[in-house]
């Protein structure tokens, strides 16, 4: 179903483009409630930050007083003394820097996991909240790169930065310190250029979110194929589709590989440029410190002790480029997920919807029109009013909107005009949960869920006695292919039941309607796809479950049509007929005595000779 209108537009991920990628404020705000529950860890991580970072100076420092009282200084029991304690004070505060740094590690793995989580959870909860709509505009690999992809890249990482900006932030601090008390004038000279060397980094912001966005796209395009490659697998053996299906995925290939390789280049420019304007500096302070220690405004210990501070302010202003970079893409990836967020169901409840408990009278069509694309209807004003206990077969040419008419009533899609009312309350004034609890579905092709027989029976109701399942086995007509399968209810079917003929999965899901016993129930057209010899069963197992129902049926089937109490006719989304079977026959060049001259009237005849 091709799906594309400006009212759609916003549903459609591809067109999402992170634009509130540089809005700190605003997304450091959404993202605080799921932080808020383990802030408490949060905060202890950030606070054993601290320290973790400040003794990253104590070698550093150490230099200078073991270059002054111990390398330069004359033989005493005091030079004796401080050669012994300054190596046993760094080895010690190593060992206290690295137990640190373990619960630092430690503490923001176990917050990062818990807020990627809460994310995912999140996301996933968006999900089910989203209309049949929004599947129909979006790919499967899409929708899961990015409920999947994105949950997980914007949550994972930013923790894990912000501890590394805190650590190494505080580290340059405490190693600035070093710097000024060895000399002020070579640390004004050794900062500036520090400074200077992570601009690179902060230049690439809007290359990252481009590419991050075309990556994205790429990467849902991909997961796609491998969803298509793995249901649509006969189809493409059949009609010798490999090649063709390996040159698509090779291309995506290809185009993920040029967007790594233009970010990479610009990514790994950064570091090389933070080296060479990170040496200028270096140089100048040779320079400049070679001057200071001929005047005599500096000892060679202090200046030993400033090298090695400068050389070691390197490696934390280096990271705390990268780790700018990586918070952008963080950023990019959480405006994304707050896109998703964002996104609106056109199928919601109004305020103090109404509750419905079961049909008591009759589902009524008032005037309805709508439309999957603007100003294109597929139904037009279409009145039908259909009373408890009645059965309506719904034919018409393909392409009709008669499968398009039966998915209104459970609201997968909203009506554009008219009404839709049951029991002369409109269906979008009621509760959308009490409004499906009414009604049973079997469609064409019915989904089973990776799991057990019994498992799928039981989604219909999840509280229902052995009993209720047992009945609902016999009366589906599972019972007959039980004994075949080695652990009978237990029986693993494998995803989308593969491990299951057409019409043992159309028998499961016709038990799992059944055992809903709704008033209501929609069979659309739920035995086209099986053979006759499993058509005849199901059919069976779908006559048992129609029993003191509502029906509303689309078949293909001449005898289901034939026992309907009515029959609709539907024709470019008009009702053109309505009646018997009897009576429409009739109707001298009518649409339904066409179609059964052109469908059924060969069922009848073969059904004849079989007889």
């Amino acid at each position: 179903m091709e799906v594309r209108n400006t009212q759609e537009d916003k549903l459609v991920l591809k067109q999402t483009q992170a634009a509130s990628s540089f809005k700190y404020k605003y997304l450091l705000t959404r993202f605080f409630p799921f932080l808020k529950p383990f802030l408490g860890r949060a905060i202890l991580n950030f606070c054993i930050s601290i320290p973790a970072g400040l003794l990253d100076a104590v070698t550093a420092f150490a230099i200078q007083p073991y270059m002054d009282r111990v390398i330069n200084a004359p033989p005493s029991e005091q030079r004796d003394l401080y050669a012994i304690l300054i190596p046993f004070a760094i080895i010690t505060f190593a060992v206290v820097q690295g137990i640190v740094k373990y619960l630092n590690v430690y503490l923001t793995n176990w917050t990062m996991k818990k807020v990627t989580n809460y994310v995912q959870k999140k996301a996933y909860a968006k999900l089910l909240t989203l209309n049949t709509r929004f599947y129909d505009v979006n790919s499967s690999g899409t929708i899961i790169a990015r409920f999947f992809t994105d949950p997980l890249m914007s949550a994972s990482t930013i923790l894990d930065q912000i501890k590394t900006i805190l650590t190494t932030g505080i580290g340059s601090i405490a190693l600035i310190c070093v710097l000024l008390y060895n000399s002020w004038k070579l640390a004004l000279v050794g900062v500036v250029v520090m400074s200077l060397a992570i601009i690179p980094a902060a230049m690439l912001r809007k290359r990252i979110l481009k590419t991050s966005n075309a990556q994205l796209v790429v990467t849902g395009d991909m997961s796609t194929n491998y969803f298509e490659t793995c249901g649509g697998n006969k189809t493409i053996t059949a009609y010798n589709l490999k090649d063709r299906q390996y040159n698509t995925f090779d291309t995506q290939i290809e185009e993920m590989f040029d967007l790594h390789m233009s970010l990479t280049k610009r990514v790994a420019i950064a570091s090389p440029l933070m080296f060479f304007i990170a040496s200028i500096g270096f140089a100048a302070v040779l320079w400049f410190g070679n001057h200071l220690i001929l005047t005599g405004d500096m000892s060679i210990g202090k200046f030993a002790s400033f090298l090695a501070a400068l050389i070691m302010l390197y490696k934390p202003m280096k990271n705390l480029g990268d780790a700018l970079t990586a918070i952008q893409q963080f950023f990019v990836s959480l405006s994304r997920v707050f896109e998703l967020f964002d996104l609106d169901s056109e199928i919601k409840d109004k305020e103090n919807a109404l509750k419905i408990e079961g049909l008591k009278d009759n589902i009524s069509f008032e005037h309805v029109d709508f439309e999957y694309i603007k100003d294109v209807p597929v139904i037009k004003d279409f009145s039908l009013s259909v009373s408890k206990g009645e059965t309506m077969a719904v034919v018409g040419n393909s392409g009709g909107g008669k499968t398009t008419l039966v998915n209104l009533i459970p609201r997968f899609y909203d009506i554009k005009s008219g009404s839709i009312k049951i029991d002369g309350t409109d269906i979008r004034d009621l509760n959308q949960n009490s409004l499906r609890s009414i009604m049973s579905i079997v469609f064409q092709d019915n989904f089973i869920f990776a799991g057990t027989i019994r498992e799928n029976i039981l989604m219909g109701k999840q509280d229902a006695s052995e009993e209720e399942l047992q009945t609902v086995i016999k009366s589906a007509h599972i019972d007959e292919f039980l004994p075949s399968l080695p652990e009978g209810l237990n029986t693993i079917v494998g995803e989308r039941g593969t491990s299951l003929s057409g019409g043992q999965r159309q028998r499961v899901a016709i038990a799992r309607a059944m055992i809903r016993n709704t008033d209501i129930v929609i069979l659309d057209e739920a035995t086209s796809a099986l053979d006759n010899e499993s058509e005849a069963i199901v059919q069976s197992a779908l006559d048992n479950l129609m029993k003191d129902k509502t029906v509303f049926v689309i078949a293909h089937r001449l005898s289901t049509i034939k026992n309907a109490n009515r029959i609709a006719v539907i024709n470019e989304g008009r009702l053109v007929e309505l009646g018997t079977h009897d009576e429409l026959m009739t109707i001298e060049n009518g649409e339904y005595k066409h179609l059964y001259e052109m469908q059924f009237k060969q069922q009848e005849t073969l059904s004849t000779n079989t007889h």
